[in-house]
């Protein structure tokens, strides 16, 4: 299922675009920002477990900021298993 969710405006990317099978992350596409950066992100987070990619960049700041792209994605992952969970 494909997912796309805001970042909080503190981060260079709008949004991230996440495509989920089962829990594993099959493709993330972040709109704005750096390519480059994003790009490899993507690509390591490719075909990992949901839970492992959030254990893996929660947290992760940039320069002075509280939250960075990666933890982003982190925090949408969380967001969509939250509410994955309670979906009936």
């Amino acid at each position: 299922m494909k997912y796309t969710c805001p970042t909080d405006g503190k981060v260079c990317a709008q949004s991230i675009e996440i495509t989920l099978e089962n829990n594993i992350v099959k493709e993330v596409i972040f709109n704005g920002g750096c390519p480059g950066n994003h790009q490899g992100i993507a690509n390591l987070v490719k075909d990992m477990p949901a839970t492992e990619v959030i254990k893996r960049l929660q947290g992760v700041t940039c320069g002075n900021r509280t939250t960075s792209c990666p933890d982003q994605l982190a925090r949408a992952l969380e967001k969509i298993l939250n509410t994955k969970g309670t979906e009936q």
